[in-house]
């Protein structure tokens, strides 16, 4: 679930492919389904049989829009087709394209299909109404990722007293691409951000449907995890997105990135269109139409794009195109382009520096720095860096930038950070890395999880549904979680417990934040 900078080297990609090479899923594809008695609802969808189960009822692949297929693909989502009499809705839909990965500890083995928006859904068997409704959009760098994960699945949240959400976007070029060929097809004014459009087609099926599953439309909080906190940072600035949601939580995904443009190179990155016409030509079309493009095969367009592999000619990710996406996330909530609403950020206490390819990441941000940059980035992590300034750099800078920026205009805002190590891995771990916390966070814990593990699944679900029920995510029995104020608290979730500290790491994050703005600075003043 990493979103990793565009660029990162032939030395991290090997580096990577060390670590994750026994984390591919080699097992054949087979297609997950619900357990439980037949569950029937009538939505404005449609009729649809899910499955009820120790209090919850599930539906899985509910299509939310057309199959993005033939001449559909790299176009907006079209709306689903209606379907006759009763839908079965206990099996999982297909994935979307993706090299499989399961590093991030959420792997699904769903058949991989173009044919890939289904949304799944759970909700308390009970009948109660006006629940808050949660979204979840899933992490994997934008490369990766399935809604099917049993890491995933949300009946453990939705027995809290929600409906939750999950659902598949398209991924890789699929989601974010491209090419002077389908700008002149769409009068120079192309879309190119076709995953941030699946999710807001998704949203827009929620609030449609939401009230006949119990839940609220009023009160829908979006939620992700790395690449899916990305997107909610993505939506939050979207004017395309507005309305559709009312809270939001951002979990390893705030960032300060320079996204590419859609016709214009920065120095970190060629634009869109130029790296779709180098995808194109590398294809064998030179000069291609939009029909041609669309007629790729999609392992073509697919390739090899995986989270460990991004170089530039080979990955492109959100595109500034004017329309789903105005400007990189961090100038419009800077500038206050976003809505006032309540917000959550926060990571892990140690994202990426315990992995073994922190050498090469580390290798790749002194590539990044002028001199003065790291002088002053070793004044405040050593000589050579600790490898603190990967998580830093990456992540808890720019968490702790989002908090002050949503506190500063007036939403009320709070940061965490997630740093239980499960009972079983204390004597092997010491901070918890990238996406350790979704297991706790919808309640799928292994057989093996002592007590204080179950304890803390305790605590960050009900934290979140609370947050998303009331906009506040205190609540009976919880330790107090207080606002982020001026002097940068956060609440450290750990060992069945939580507490509130201030930041112990507020003069690192300084000199990080001093590069960042100033590598900001530098990409500003491109024409």
């Amino acid at each position: 679930m990493l979103r990793r900078s565009r660029g990162l080297g032939r030395r991290l990609m090997r580096a990577a492919l060390v670590l994750m090479f026994a984390a591919l899923i080699s097992q054949p594809a087979h297609a997950r389904s619900l357990d439980g008695e037949p569950a029937t609802v009538k939505a404005p969808a449609g009729t649809l049989e899910g499955r009820a189960k120790d209090g919850v009822e599930g539906f899985a692949g509910i299509p939310y829009a057309a199959p993005p297929v033939g001449d559909l693909r790299w176009r907006p989502p079209a709306p689903a087709p209606e379907w006759p009499g009763v839908r079965p809705a206990a099996e999982f839909g297909n994935d979307c394209p993706q090299v499989r990965f399961d590093g991030d500890a959420t792997p699904s083995t769903q058949p991989l299909s173009e044919d890939c928006l289904y949304l799944n859904l759970w909700r308390p068997a009970k009948g109660a109404r006006k629940l808050p409704v949660m979204v979840y959009i899933h992490g994997g760098a934008f490369v990766a990722g399935s809604a099917a994960s049993p890491t995933l699945d949300g009946a453990n949240l939705a027995r809290r007293g929600a409906v939750v959400v999950n659902f598949n976007y398209r991924l890789g070029r699929f989601g974010f691409f491209a090419h002077p060929a389908l700008s002149a097809e769409a009068g120079g004014q192309p879309d190119a951000n076709f995953a941030f459009l699946d999710m807001i087609a998704a949203l827009k099926w929620v609030q449609a449907n939401a009230a006949a599953f119990g839940g609220d439309p009023g009160n829908i909080t979006i939620f992700g995890e790395s690449a899916g906190g990305a997107a909610v940072d993505f939506l939050m600035a979207s004017p395309l997105a507005q309305g559709l949601f009312h809270k939001a939580i951002v979990q390893s995904g705030a960032n300060r990135e320079p996204y590419a443009r859609l016709r214009t190179d920065r120095p970190t990155r060629i634009s869109g269109e130029k790296a779709g016409a180098a995808f194109a030509a590398k294809a064998g079309l030179a000069d291609p139409d939009a029909a041609a493009l669309r007629a790729l095969p999609a392992d073509v367009v697919q390739g090899q794009l995986a989270m460990w592999d991004m170089q530039a000619d080979r990955f492109n990710g959100p595109i500034i195109d004017g329309k789903s996406v105005l400007a990189d996330p961090i100038e419009r909530f800077t500038a206050g382009d976003v809505p006032r609403i309540p917000f959550i950020v926060g990571t892990t206490s140690a994202e990426l520096s315990e992995e073994v390819f922190a050498p090469a990441m580390m290798d790749y941000l002194k590539s990044q720095l002028d001199p003065a940059s790291l002088a002053d980035l070793t004044r405040a992590y050593g000589d050579p860096p600790a490898p603190a300034l990967i998580d830093d750099y990456f992540f808890k800078e720019a968490a702790r930038g989002y908090a002050r920026i949503m506190r500063d205009h007036g939403a009320p805002a709070w940061r965490y950070v997630f740093d239980h190590v499960a009972e079983a891995d204390r004597a092997k771990r010491k901070g918890v890395g990238h996406a350790s916390e979704l297991a706790y966070l919808f309640g799928n814990l292994p057989a093996t999880a002592g007590p204080s593990d179950r304890e803390t699944a305790r605590l960050m679900g009900d934290y979140w549904v609370n947050f998303a029920r009331s906009g506040h995510p205190g609540g009976r029995g919880l330790p107090d979680w207080p606002q982020a104020g001026r002097k940068d608290n956060l609440l450290r979730i750990r060992a069945g417990s939580a507490a509130v500290e201030q930041d112990s790491d507020a003069a690192r994050l300084d000199a990080v934040e001093r590069h960042a703005n100033a590598r900001r600075a530098k990409e500003k003043s491109i024409p």
